[in-house]
């Protein structure tokens, strides 16, 4: 038995809980893994209201949280290629098994070994925040010199765009609120602070032919206000607003396989996909993580250490 930290019910954080649960049994394409560290991302408290559907691989309630973890695999499922017992891994927790637990399945295909060098804590942030900065630049395609807008640049996905865009010599501008300026500034972001200064004629100012990219983590309204900034419509690409394809833009075409992990944690050791870390909270403390990304007030990630 090990412990977890789940929801019994669809619901907002009344429906959490603590609870024990047997190691699960890896199914085929999984791996069990004994979980070092987990990675905490607003997606986990969507799944937990209910608002996102087919990632909960058909498991009963209670469910574990959590998406992303780093851990060593303790059993491989059938037809489990490229992995093995004793490896060092990182990735998603895609089959349901959460990963806010001592052990969990993650799925095998979306699981790469974490090369020497690299820490278990920077591991665990790569699945969701790494990979998709990836995603939205290759999309994008920009040359070196080139603008672009991170719009909400003050999490762990803003931090991981703009870190890799400075990487990849863009001029990066970055929106957020003032609690998000100083990681931002940190990692060579121009920042415009929406809660003191119109953001749209902020950007204009700045940028007065219009940016040659936009990466939207916002969504809504703020969406809607910076998607006109772009030269070409098509160059907005929204990581969670759907609704961006109304506007011509685009929504991020996600890469969650090995390959891109691998991809991802060979940008980290050089450097050019560091995480922010901003907080390392025990298992025990699982709900304050949640929290603090549940209610926007985080700068970068925040990781839960299990083991």
């Amino acid at each position: 038995m090990g412990q977890a930290w789940g929801f019994g019910r669809y619901g907002g954080p009344e429906v959490q809980e603590f609870f024990d649960r047997p190691d699960p049994v890896p199914g085929r394409g999984e791996v069990l893994i004994r979980v070092d560290v987990a990675g905490v991302n607003p997606l986990d408290h969507l799944l937990r209201s209910g608002l996102v559907d087919g990632l909960d691989g058909g498991r009963p309630f209670p469910r574990v949280l959590g998406m992303e973890a780093a851990g060593t695999v303790l059993a491989l499922g059938e037809d489990v290629n490229g992995l093995q017992l004793g490896d060092a891994v990182f990735g998603f927790a895609l089959t349901g098994g959460g990963t806010y637990a001592e052990t969990t399945v993650l799925s095998a295909p979306n699981t790469a070994r974490i090369p020497e060098g690299l820490s278990a804590t920077v591991a665990a942030t790569l699945p969701v925040a790494g990979t998709t900065a990836v995603d939205v630049l290759d999309q994008l395609g920009l040359p070196t010199g080139a603008t672009v807008l991170v719009n909400g640049v003050g999490g762990g996905v803003g931090l991981a765009v703009a870190r890799l865009a400075v990487g990849r010599e863009l001029r990066v501008i970055g929106t957020g609120s003032t609690g998000k300026r100083e990681h931002a500034e940190a990692i060579g972001v121009r920042f415009i602070d929406y809660t003191a200064e119109d953001v749209a004629a902020a950007a204009r100012e700045l940028v007065p032919d219009g940016f040659d990219g936009i990466v939207d983590l916002a969504g809504g309204t703020s969406l809607r206000r910076v998607a006109p900034l772009a030269q070409d419509p098509r160059d907005v690409i929204a990581v969670g607003d759907m609704s961006v394809t109304d506007l011509g833009g685009r929504f991020v075409e996600r890469r969650v396989d090995r390959e891109n992990l691998e991809r991802s944690a060979r940008l980290a050791l050089d450097g050019l996909l560091a995480p922010v870390i901003t907080a390392v909270h025990p298992l025990s403390d699982a709900p304050a993580a949640l929290a603090t990304v549940e209610n926007g007030h985080t700068s970068g990630k925040v990781v839960i250490k299990v083991a």
